[in-house]
């Protein structure tokens, strides 16, 4: 397992990499989400890199090593699939499956919807797909039906502001300790977060103070997220939030499509994501008609192919046998 620094078309991408890089074994990228860093993969890259394949997690744009533009507007999703893109062209390979978590997944999604003759099957981790809707951008939507449910605002309504990242940036150890801590399946229930927050109630603050680390990060790890955020900072990663709006006005050119290539979606059973992404995950084959199996993993939460790593290697490793 290396760490290497890849030149991509605008864009110095740190990857986290192991395998044969000759052209018979087959590439799999890892596209980690928020806030992760390629390192959250390394099982998964030990695990499949052993069995055969080629294996690249890259620190996504905005993240740790990866070089981090300014603006919201260099972090949309026709950005973050051409980041991907340059990569497989830059790794010297004609295909690729591509695997994604959390933010990653959606990211994992568009690759195979923008381009299926590249990446030739997909696997989703937590986030369903979520297809663009005709009725407007999705950030006031969501504000107002939750407001309408009376669960006060969601974390992403909150992250729109253009100083949402200051709270994160001011003690990151703090921030990343009670965010693994809030979306973790070892936390108890009543104390997970939601994601919903009260009016004038940060999100940090919903969040217990005495939060601790899950079982599986060590304190070794937690310094590596550690050291990255306190020197890259979170406005980067926010600003894949803040770009949603933007997302919807640049995709009106597949509203409708489907993804074709052979897909799976896995999902932790305690993953509080599953509160304002879960109803799609009944409508998955719809929009995914090549969906191979839909798998919900008992007791496990947000950070899955840490939590449940074994089980998560042994899931993907069936995939790539089957595709």
């Amino acid at each position: 397992m290396r760490t290497r620094h890849i030149k991509t078309d605008g864009l110095v991408q740190q990857v986290l990499e192991a395998g044969f890089e000759d052209d018979n074994a087959p590439l799999v990228l890892l596209i980690h989400g928020f806030p992760e860093l390629g390192i959250s993969w390394r099982a998964q890259v030990e695990a499949m890199s052993q069995a055969g394949y080629h294996v690249v997690a890259p620190d996504m744009r905005g993240y740790g090593g990866t070089e981090k533009p300014e603006g919201v507007e260099a972090y949309s999703i026709l950005h973050l699939v051409g980041d991907m893109v340059d990569l497989v062209r830059a790794l010297g390979k004609a295909s690729c499956i591509v695997v994604g978590h959390d933010w990653g997944a959606p990211v994992a999604w568009h690759c195979a919807l923008l381009r299926p003759d590249l990446f030739t099957a997909v696997a989703g981790l937590s986030v369903p797909f979520q297809p663009r809707r005709p009725k407007g951008p999705p950030i006031a939507a969501m504000a107002a039906i939750s407001k309408r449910a009376g669960l006060g605002d969601l974390y992403i309504s909150r992250f729109q502001a253009p100083d949402a990242h200051r709270a994160l940036d001011a003690d990151p150890t703090m921030a990343l300790r009670k965010l693994f801590y809030a979306y973790d399946g070892a936390t108890p229930a009543d104390r997970r977060s939601t994601g919903f927050m009260p009016e004038g109630v940060d999100l940090l603050d919903t969040i217990a103070d005495d939060a601790t680390l899950p079982p599986w990060m060590s304190e070794a790890h937690f310094d590596e997220y550690m050291r990255a955020f306190s020197a890259g900072g979170f406005e980067g990663p926010l600003n894949w939030y803040r770009a949603m709006d933007l997302n919807w006005s640049l995709t009106a050119f597949v509203q409708d499509q489907k993804i074709t290539p052979p897909a799976l979606f896995i999902v932790g059973e305690d993953d509080p994501v599953r509160h304002y992404a879960g109803g799609h995950e009944a409508g998955l084959k719809d929009w995914a008609p090549n969906l191979i199996r839909s798998i919900v993993v008992p007791g496990a939460g947000h950070w899955i192919q840490q939590e449940r790593a074994d089980e998560i290697n042994r899931l993907l490793l069936d995939l790539l046998a089957e595709v």
